[in-house]
């Protein structure tokens, strides 16, 4: 089962590091990765994807809290919360697919934000799912490259990561 994990991290050198390096020495997979500084600029946040049962990520949690430079722990697939990721995908757009790649854009809530004599790139934000579904939408019109920012979740309501 898929699983987004939240941590609140010092903000310094090689914390990060320290981080991915406990993922790789356990040998446990990190899908997607996003980090940035928070509003107190001694502090980054950290939301990754990673997959496996609930006693798996028990495992992962406690190995990341005893890290010294993580703040706070945790698992937003608990509860509710609102997830996003961003995709840039520049298409092959050429007489009559330019009008179905604009189409699909629309449908999908999407931006053309760069357009050229012989190409697209359109912008989408929204859950993974969405994301996937846009690709496999546009069907045989050829990508030439896909850019994703992996996924940043938040909790709902009350469900914070703070101090």
């Amino acid at each position: 089962m898929r699983h987004l994990i939240a941590i609140l991290l010092e903000n310094e050198a090689g914390a990060l590091s320290r981080v991915v390096g406990l993922f790789a020495q356990r040998n446990y997979n990190i899908e997607t990765l996003t980090v940035a500084p928070t509003d107190d600029p001694t502090l980054s946040r950290v939301t990754l994807s990673t997959d496996g049962d609930d006693s798996k990520i028990e495992q992962i949690t406690k190995h990341l809290n005893r890290l010294i430079e993580v703040v706070k722990v945790i698992d937003l697939s608990e509860g509710e919360h609102v997830e996003r990721e961003l995709m840039m995908i520049k298409l092959r757009a050429e007489g009559g697919t330019r009008a179905e790649i604009k189409r699909s854009c629309d449908i999908f809530r999407g931006q053309i934000v760069d357009v050229t004599s012989n190409s697209y790139t359109v912008q989408l934000a929204g859950p993974s799912e969405k994301l996937d579904a846009f690709v496999r939408a546009i069907g045989k019109t050829p990508i030439l490259e896909v850019v994703r920012t992996g996924v940043s979740g938040i909790g709902r309501g009350d469900k914070i990561l703070s101090l």
